[in-house]
Parts: C-alpha cells; sequence; structure tokens
C-alpha cells in the first residue's frame, strides 16, 4: 500500500517534468502528505495543468462522503472490476507527482519508517484515479486515489505492495482523454524498474500527519 509521500521538488521542476503549460501556483514543499489532505494532480481532463484533489476516493455515486479515508488506495489487479474504481478506471486516471514515499518496516519487533526515493530524487508520477463527489446541497469535493502493485526486487524485503509508478513515456497514455478499455491500461500497472531506487529510516515524526516538515524526511 501507500499511506505518506512527499513533494519536494521545485514548481520549474514539476512543469518540465510533466510538461504543464506554467509552473504550478500554489505549491509549498510538502515531506509528510497524508490521507485526506489535499494533493497536487494532473489529471487526463486537464493534462497539461496542476491541479488539487482530496486524497481519498469518493465515489460520485456514495451517499457518505466519509468512505474517503478507507480509499486511499486502489489495487490495479481488481481496479477494473471494483464498483468504486472501475468507471475512474475507464474513465477519469490521473499522475500523481511525488518524489519520495514512505513504507514501515518491522525491524526487532518495531515498525521503523523508511523513505524510499530514486537516486538523486528526481520527481516521478504515481497511477491515480480521481472522481468528483457532489453532495444533496450542491457542495463538490473532487478526490483521488494511488493505484498499488505487488513489489518489485527492491521493494520486496520492506513490504509485499508499492504504488504504481509510471515511466515518462507511459504519461500520454495513462492521460488519454476519453475512455479507454481496462485491458489496454494494464500493462502500465506494473512494478517499476527498481533501478536507482534507495532507501533509508527516517524519524517516527512522519507518523504524525501533522508533522510536515523537512525533518520528516531526514535520515534517523
Amino acid at each position: 500500500m501507500c499511506g505518506r509521500f512527499a513533494l519536494t521538488a521545485t514548481p520549474d521542476a514539476i512543469q518540465q517534468a510533466f510538461d504543464l503549460a506554467v509552473p504550478p501556483v500554489g505549491l509549498s514543499p510538502r515531506y509528510n502528505i497524508a490521507p485526506t489532505q489535499p494533493v497536487a494532480v494532473i489529471t487526463n481532463e486537464n493534462p497539461h495543468e496542476l491541479t488539487f484533489h482530496k486524497w481519498g476516493l469518493i465515489p460520485s455515486w456514495s451517499k457518505d462522503p466519509s468512505v474517503a479515508s478507507r480509499m486511499i488506495n486502489a489495487r490495479s489487479e481488481t481496479a477494473a472490476d471494483k464498483p468504486s474504481f472501475r468507471t475512474a478506471l475507464r474513465r477519469r486516471r490521473c499522475l500523481i507527482p511525488a518524489d519520495g514515499f514512505f513504507e514501515w518496516q518491522t525491524r526487532d519487533g518495531d515498525r521503523v519508517p523508511l523513505f524510499i526515493h530514486f537516486q538523486g530524487r528526481p520527481v516521478f508520477a504515481i497511477a491515480g484515479l480521481w472522481e468528483v463527489w457532489r453532495g444533496s446541497e450542491g457542495d463538490e469535493i473532487r478526490t483521488c486515489t494511488i493505484l498499488t502493485t505487488e513489489a518489485n526486487a527492491f521493494m520486496r524485503p520492506i513490504h509485499d505492495r508499492m504504488p504504481v509508478i509510471l515511466r515518462r513515456e507511459d504519461y500520454n497514455e495513462w492521460l488519454f482523454p476519453g475512455e479507454a478499455a481496462p485491458s489496454a491500461l494494464q500493462p502500465l500497472l506494473r512494478p517499476c524498474d527498481p533501478a536507482g531506487m534507495m532507501a533509508y529510516a527516517v524519524s517516527k515524526l512522519v507518523n504524525r500527519p501533522g508533522n510536515d516538515m523537512p525533518e520528516a524526511i531526514q535520515p534517523a
């Protein structure tokens, strides 16, 4: 699964990495992004613009927006069959920029948080799905979820799942603006190449969502 991540790259770096029309506005470094918080996304509705969605998918048909806290991840192997995710997979896909994510590893009976990133910490894209939920009084909430897959060789000693990290050459296919057949998308939803992946233990500051500070990603 993926329950925390970071995005500390500059707006100019994000514009270049994702071919945005302009550098994103209102984007500050985030060191400990947690579920139910706003996250930066690039949707297939506006593939050259960065917007913000709440992390935790609320299906458009849901009567209870509190389900968002249980919808932070979607298993890529079964998303096409799950009522909560199957329509979004066909029609509403997004990139979620990140430059690292966290996972907890059990060591001597203790759960140790690790910060996982790529050498040099370049920004990368996690595959996501997005939705628009409208309440009875006309209020609108835009939400998203992170797709996960089985762990690659680097992640396997840490956890059996990891986020789907897309290759740059696959961004356009993932952000295809129309409806896409799940069978055509499935080849993209695979464990990423482990080359260049790195991990180190960090402070348990990251355990608290309110600790969104540089110290959260510093080596313990």
